[in-house]
């Protein structure tokens, strides 16, 4: 029972120091077949999942599906810290001679307190160690809780840092391709902009936004579950319409230059693709079509009657659904694990953006101040 135990322990011990390494230190995606980490949010997600679908309005659902990325990251903490205290005191048990205050006898149960105690270096001397062994794991979990401790310090603040940089150009987007953001809207607003270097500053802002959502969510995976702070947005939506708006400049729109469209699709492609293996989604084969002919048709009429001339050729048709062929499929299945949903290419009706929206408004109108005001969206 001893051997087993202390070898018990210096493989949970081992298995929870590498997983905590390619965690939080490693700053690349970890392809091994079996993680705790992954094993971890595979086994709390998919509950999660199931009970939000009970949930029948959208924003409440929304709304219980954001407190998963947060509380899943405190979760992992402790389910790190579990499995360190277990480890050792199964080493405790495996290898240590204890005397407790009182001569009791020493149980696996009291050298799990033991354990607890160390790595939280409460130290209150009540089981004491006393051979050599013992003394040296006690002396090394010690250090190992205060490491622990500085993991979480440094750790949190990281990764709510790289939420926030995130967060912002999604808000940005708001108001430059409506709520939710589509395609058509952001080319309607901005496509038809007299100097063409506003777009592509656009463009190039998307491809260094694409980078960073890449960068950060290979290094810190749990932020693919922190949701964005309206309902109607996500960072995967911000992505796809990114996707879908240079796809439409890619294959051809009359007075819009391709060049840095072509940059920002190819980053903004990447991060999608790579983001996919992240969540490990899988290709659907029968995913619906996000794009059938009828919508891509008024989608260039709608362009049409705000001075956007797409090409409507068949070489156009064949090179836009090449594009759509890049990255659809991954960004559908990304969705699909997350359960977000994707923007479409156009709204069939116009909507209110997010900044139009406010608490107040009911009362205002009720007490007629806004009845001789023009509404947001003439003023913008």
């Amino acid at each position: 029972m001893h051997v087993l135990a202390t070898i018990a322990g210096v493989i949970i011990i081992l298995a929870v120091l590498l997983d905590a390494f390619e965690t939080v230190v490693l700053p690349r995606r970890v392809q091994r077949t079996f993680r705790l980490t992954s094993w971890f949010y595979r086994n709390t997600w998919r509950p999660w999942t199931s009970i939000s679908g009970l949930i029948k309005s959208p924003n409440r659902r929304e709304a219980f599906l954001s407190y998963f990325g947060p509380l899943s990251l405190l979760t992992l903490l402790v389910f790190w810290a579990v499995g360190l205290i277990l480890s050792f005191a199964f080493l405790q048990f495996g290898l240590g001679e204890h005397v407790q205050l009182g001569n009791e006898p020493i149980t696996f149960g009291k050298l799990l307190y033991l354990s607890g105690e160390t790595f939280f270096t409460l130290g209150l001397g009540d089981i004491a160690p006393v051979s050599t062994a013992a003394r040296l794991l006690t002396v090394l979990e010690g250090g190992m809780g205060f490491a622990f401790l500085g993991v979480v310090i440094g750790y949190l603040p990281v990764v709510y840092t790289a939420f926030s940089d995130r967060e912002l150009e999604i808000s940005m987007l708001d108001s430059r391709a409506g709520s939710p953001p589509t395609a058509a809207e952001l080319l309607n607003r901005l496509g038809c902009c007299p100097d063409p270097i506003v777009l592509d500053e656009i463009f190039r802002d998307w491809e260094r936004w694409s980078a960073d959502l890449l960068a950060s969510h290979l290094s810190y995976p749990v932020l693919s579950f922190f949701r964005s702070q309206h309902s109607n947005q996500s960072w995967l939506g911000a992505l796809t319409v990114m996707l879908d708006v240079t796809s439409l400049v890619l294959a051809g729109i009359d007075g819009i230059h391709p060049e840095q469209a072509r940059l920002t699709f190819a980053m903004a492609r990447h991060a999608a693709v790579d983001l996919a293996q992240v969540v490990r989604a899988r290709y659907n084969p029968h995913a619906p079509d996000r794009l059938p002919k009828e919508v891509l048709g008024t989608l260039r009429k709608m362009l049409a009657a705000n001075g956007l001339r797409v090409r409507s050729d068949e070489e156009a048709d064949l090179k836009l659904a090449k594009l759509r062929s890049l990255y659809e499929s991954y960004v559908e299945a990304t969705a699909r694990n997350l359960v977000i949903t994707l923007p479409p290419w156009m709204h069939p009706e116009k909507k209110r953006d997010n900044w139009q929206g406010g608490p107040w408004d009911r009362m205002i109108q009720a007490k007629g101040l806004g009845e001789h005001a023009k509404p947001a969206d003439e003023h913008f």
